[in-house]
């Protein structure tokens, strides 16, 4: 045998019977059928069926059975809050929450027109969540982005109808509040199938070219704020002070003047019971009203001469000339 000559080797496949390949590929087939026809819908969400791109019901969480090939699975986050934001954009949610730079699209978003003609960059965060999954994947074409449009034509309409001090500084939560009821009222009249939960502005200052004179006149209404603040504490210091001692004027005049009526009334029904007793009995009552006031006059007199009422010539014998050593 030469070198170019090569033994021939012949290679026989094993047989394979037609039946288990039949079975084979009809329990793959099962196995998929099965697999595609049941589904999981997790606590958060409503599954929604289509069959041939028609819906047909809604399912609510757990395990469910669809036709596999004719029926179609939507799955929708009922129970998920969702957010929109506006204005700005977050880059990395977390404890250090960071923000995606300034964009063309997020400036033409935040800028906006006050009711004084002044401008403002009003960034604003809402917070809703799907309250009818039909509505919203039916009612509309893309409910999302004409959820956002919406949210765009109320709060530019309210913030509008305010000056720019009530926008970035006491009427912010009053704002807020009316845009999120009158982006509620929008929604149900569009059938949208969106419960608006909460409409937060997150940050409102004026343009940046104009923001240190806006920061300036801030600064002089907080100083007018603080003036009259400081003003009314004054004024509630002193007036209850004031009408404090007023009130303690009028109540001693008031004890002195019941004081002196009191006594006055005293003494005129002390008389009048002396009187009685004088009427009963003149001499012993005289005689006790005079002892009675020889008894108060003598302890304050510094001298004192005793003699008898029917002794004469008396006055030779007093010296009263002669001042009297005590």
């Amino acid at each position: 045998m030469s070198n170019g000559d090569f033994p021939s080797m012949e290679i026989r496949l094993p047989k394979i019977n037609p039946t288990i390949v039949k079975l084979s590929v009809a329990g793959l087939i099962i196995l998929i059928v099965l697999f595609s026809s049941f589904y999981q819908i997790s606590p958060e969400e409503m599954g929604v069926i289509l069959r041939f791109g028609k819906f047909v019901r809604t399912t609510d969480p757990g395990l469910h059975l669809k036709i596999p090939g004719i029926e179609q699975l939507m799955k929708v986050p009922v129970q998920r809050q969702l957010k929109m934001e506006f204005g700005f954009r977050t880059e990395t949610a977390g404890i250090r929450t960071e923000y995606r730079g300034a964009t063309p699209e997020t400036q033409k978003e935040a800028r906006m027109l006050t009711g004084d003609l002044n401008v403002a960059d009003v960034e604003w965060i809402v917070q809703y969540k799907i309250k009818d999954p039909y509505n919203f994947l039916f009612k509309l074409r893309d409910a999302e982005s004409t959820f956002r449009y919406m949210n765009e034509a109320v709060v530019r309409k309210i913030v509008g109808d305010n000056s720019v001090d009530e926008v970035i500084t006491v009427g912010r939560a009053r704002i807020a509040l009316e845009a999120k009821e009158e982006l509620q009222k929008l929604c149900d009249l569009y059938e949208i199938g969106i419960e608006v939960n909460q409409l937060i502005l997150q940050d409102v200052n004026p343009p940046g070219p104009v923001k240190p004179s806006f920061n300036e006149v801030n600064e002089a209404l907080q100083e007018k704020e603080r003036k009259i603040n400081e003003a009314w504490a004054e004024f509630n210091q002193e007036i209850p002070r004031a009408r404090g001692e007023a009130e303690q004027m009028i109540r001693g005049a008031e004890g002195y003047a019941t004081e002196r009526v009191n006594n006055a009334e005293g003494d005129a029904n002390r008389f009048r019971a002396i009187y009685r007793e004088y009427a009963r009995a003149p001499l012993v009552t005289r005689k006790r009203l005079y002892l009675e006031a020889i008894n108060e006059i003598l302890p304050k007199m510094d001298k004192k001469i005793i003699f008898d009422e029917n002794q004469k010539n008396i006055l030779p014998l007093l010296n009263l000339g002669v001042e009297v050593k005590k």
